[in-house]
């Protein structure tokens, strides 16, 4: 996800009625090859990464529909999940792009996340398969937060995704793209699987919305600049979408690219969903190939550079650690449980003694403390406020005082624009996770005192009505 994420922050509903790309495959021969983690995903995390990832001009990346516009806009242009992205814009430090963000608003291109489909009689029943989450049970325009799950002993998540129900048989679901080729891989395996194939209700369906565009916008006056670009009358409902929830809804476009904005026409209907990866109020919005430059340009148009700016990697990653949201590949892998990752709560009471998703004996087991006769876990995922240095992914976590014993392992960390301190994630010894806790954290061959401290760093201001 993004990928996507650790607080209670998920959403990435989209898509619109426009018929989407069948997505090619591979052989359940090959698939079925699969009985373990193969490989990972390959994500950054800290914009120093992003820096020095090497030239933009790969010609084997790939380019979503707003690269030119990037361009235009003075963006610094990166490898990232197979894609050329923006780290950065030239009218903005990543700091001043943060706080922009915070006070004002942002658009970050997220196009370069994979978009599917699951329908049929059967949809709702595979995805509860692979994942812990109740999708049954999901309300129709209503996401969830999930994993896909690995059917072995650890648990492991093979990828972070957000899934949101469009009808009784139509699901959308979105996946990282630095994950594509294992996802593929993966969901290939199970939709060929003859045993779980026999235990659904009828056909699954699984495709791609090949090229579709996906624009993130981000910050306290997301929604005044949504509602003035909407179709007249289609406003009215954005009080009423509250996190969580999307809709279909027409945005007001120039008739041609040099056409002034009274000259207006209106897109097809796009689904708006009320989501973000930034902890802020703002929206996710799926576009068709053919529509995604018009939209973009109506939004950042309408708004005006002193409300709305581009936004790259680099703001995308601080604003996420500030929020306490979880980055695929490096704050959750294949070996890591949703238990550990402190992820539980995606898995509602009812599947709570349901045995019946990948990973399922491991995890239930989890849930329930060595107290309560359960297993529980040896390790959790805690948030850190470090003096000194920033803690980068990578370094150890050790007891306070003189023993220094290694508890744990952090897995991203920067300073933060908002609170004018160093943070960091990362995984710790269980019983040393709670709030208030001294640790170190060896930085640069020094230990640095550091404190676990609850997440989100920053409260998040997701929309849930007055």
């Amino acid at each position: 996800m993004a990928a996507l994420v650790s607080s209670r922050a998920f959403l990435r509903s989209t898509r619109s009625a426009a018929g989407p790309a069948k997505l090619a495959i591979a052989s359940a021969s090959a698939a079925a090859a699969l009985a373990r983690p193969a490989f990972g995903c390959s994500l950054a995390s800290s914009f120093r990464w992003y820096a020095s990832s090497g030239s933009s001009n790969d010609a084997s990346l790939r380019k979503t529909a707003l690269y030119d516009l990037h361009l235009q806009h003075g963006g610094k242009m990166v490898p990232f999940g197979g894609f050329h992205m923006p780290v950065q814009y030239s009218g903005l430090s990543v700091s001043a792009s943060h706080h922009f963000t915070r006070e004002k608003a942002s658009l970050f291109d997220v196009g370069h996340m994979v978009q599917r489909h699951f329908t049929g009689p059967g949809a709702a029943a595979f995805l509860e398969a692979l994942t812990p989450s109740g999708i049954e049970a999901l309300e129709v325009h209503r996401s969830t937060l999930s994993t896909f799950l690995w059917a072995n002993s650890s648990g492991g998540i093979v990828d972070d995704t957000v899934i949101t129900r469009l009808g009784p048989q139509h699901f959308y679901v979105v996946t990282n793209a630095a994950c594509r080729d294992k996802d593929d891989a993966y969901l290939a395996h199970w939709l060929a699987d003859e045993k779980l194939r026999d235990r659904l209700p009828g056909a699954v369906h699984h495709e791609e919305l090949a090229g579709w565009g996906l624009v993130a916008l981000q910050g306290p006056l997301a929604k005044d600049i949504l509602a003035e670009c909407l179709a007249d009358g289609e406003a009215a409902d954005l009080p009423n979408l509250f996190f969580g929830g999307s809709l279909y809804a027409r945005l007001r476009l120039p008739a041609s690219t040099t056409a002034p904005l009274e000259e207006l026409e209106l897109s097809s209907p796009l689904l708006i969903s009320r989501a973000g990866y930034t902890g802020e109020d703002g929206f996710e919005i799926s576009i068709p190939p053919e529509e995604t430059v018009a939209v973009t340009e109506a939004l950042l148009a309408t708004a005006g550079p002193e409300r709305l700016q581009f936004a790259g990697l680099g703001a995308r990653d601080s604003l996420r650690l500030e929020a306490g949201m979880c980055l695929y590949g490096h704050d959750l892998d294949d070996t890591t449980s949703p238990v550990e990752a402190g992820l539980s709560w995606i898995i509602p009471k009812a599947r709570r003694n349901d045995f019946s998703f990948n990973g399922a004996e491991t995890i239930l087991e989890q849930l329930r403390p060595k107290s309560q006769g359960g297993v529980g876990v040896t390790r959790r995922r805690v948030g850190l406020v470090v003096d000194g240095a920033p803690a980068r992914e990578g370094a150890e976590i050790v007891e306070a005082g003189e023993s220094g014993a290694v508890i744990g392992r952090i897995t991203s960390g920067c300073p933060s624009p908002t609170l004018g301190k160093n943070i960091a994630m990362g995984y710790i010894k269980d019983g040393l996770h709670k709030s208030g806790t001294e640790v170190g954290v060896v930085v640069r061959g020094k230990t640095r005192r550091a404190v676990v401290t609850k997440m989100p760093f920053v409260p998040a201001k997701y929309w849930k009505g007055q």
